[in-house]
């Protein structure tokens, strides 16, 4: 089950990725599924209780439940219009729960450990009060008051006592979590998959790239800055947002725009590395593990998970977050070190046959399915 983001985001395509996955395996899969569209023709006062207490998920759940009698339910996103109510539900039918964790709403309003374009970890281990008073949903205290009280009434007596696994995407997590009150025997690491295009075609590679959203917490100011230091290196840049205007007019840097997943995948085959200079703690970069299928090293921010993911001098290299000179300074070396960037290249699409194709994620999350089970 899940719900639905307006914007649609690497949730939404792990969720319809996993799904097909358990088909594609002979799994009969149910889906249970609600949309933030819908929010638009609810009130505030409506939309609070559903998102502490939702009457139509618990009606549809124990319909649901009744007449497909499954195995075990694996739940992704329940926030706002599924609501808690679901994990009780389930539990009071009989069937075993699995949890994905993509990202860190149980331990902070936003989601994203993230306040003033940094890591914040001021609510992780204790009640969100501190996410109400910075506003840190919405930068709305009404709004986020509402998610703290979901959150203080759910976190324990609900969710971390019903739910028999809870799926992390990385060790990185899994320690935040366990920080924040999870039971660390409920808890397996499981990173999310790509599907399998093929080994990649040889051929030159050249330049830098960069896939994502233009914010701050992205990095694109010290992007823009070390871009500017090292203006031997080309640095092509598929996306769009907010900061976008920080690297237009820079001689080295192509604004390519939003780009379709066919051209994403030819650009990652031709270019010697992926940048992520992220300046917040990132879940398990979807743009990662696309890059290692195509055999492309990453440069990383030193930080979070991405120090966990990007093995530095086997699938690329970390720098420090926020350091534009140091940013710079690795992007000049590589450029100019084509025979390890064949090197890295290799190890990197090893690296995702390995951990992260299909056929691996699939025996993980069939193991997973039985250990709750007989939890």
């Amino acid at each position: 089950m899940h719900n639905r983001y307006r914007q649609r985001g690497g949730e939404d395509v792990v969720f319809e990725r996993e799904a097909q996955l358990l088909r594609t395996a002979g799994h009969e899969v149910q889906t249970y599924e609600r949309h933030n569209d819908d929010i638009d023709g609810i009130g505030a006062a409506s939309l609070a209780a559903q998102t502490i207490w939702s009457k139509r998920s618990v009606d549809d759940l124990s319909a649901l439940a009744a007449s497909f009698r499954p195995d075990v339910a694996h739940v992704h996103n329940t926030f706002p219009l599924i609501s808690p109510s679901v994990y009780p539900t389930l539990k009071r039918a009989g069937v075993p729960i699995v949890q994905t964790l993509h990202n860190y709403r149980l331990a902070c309003l936003n989601a994203m450990l993230l306040r003033e374009g940094g890591p914040c970890e001021d609510c992780v281990g204790h009640l969100p009060w501190r996410g109400v008073l910075h506003r840190c949903y919405r930068d709305s205290a009404s709004q986020s008051a509402v998610l703290a009280a979901t959150l203080a009434l759910h976190r324990t007596r609900t969710i971390y006592r019903h739910v028999d696994r809870f799926i992390v995407l990385t060790g990185f997590a899994r320690e935040v979590f366990v920080r924040a009150g999870l039971p660390p025997e409920k808890i397996v690491v499981k990173p999310n998959f790509v599907p399998d295009r093929g080994a990649p075609p040889e051929g030159p590679r050249e330049g830098v790239l960069y896939v994502g959203r233009l914010s701050e917490e992205k990095g694109i100011g010290v992007l823009a800055q070390a871009a500017r230091l090292a203006p031997e290196v080309r640095i092509d840049v598929i996306g769009d947002g907010p900061c976008a205007s920080m690297l237009k007019g820079i001689a080295n840097v192509r604004m390519l725009g939003r780009r379709n997943a066919e051209e994403v995948r030819r650009a990652m085959t031709q270019a010697l590395y992926l940048v992520v200079p992220s300046l917040c703690y990132e879940g398990f970069p979807m743009t990662i593990v696309e890059a290692y299928e195509a055999g492309l090293p990453v440069i990383a921010s030193e930080i979070g998970s991405l120090a966990e993911i990007v093995r530095s001098g086997e699938t690329g290299s970390c720098v420090p977050a926020r350091n534009a000179e140091a940013l710079s300074q690795r992007l000049l070396r590589t450029s100019l070190r084509e025979a390890e960037a064949r090197e890295m290249s290799a190890s990197a699409r090893a690296a995702y046959e390995r951990n992260y194709c299909p056929s691996v994620l699939l025996g993980a999350l069939e193991a997973i399915y039985r250990d709750a089970r007989v939890h």
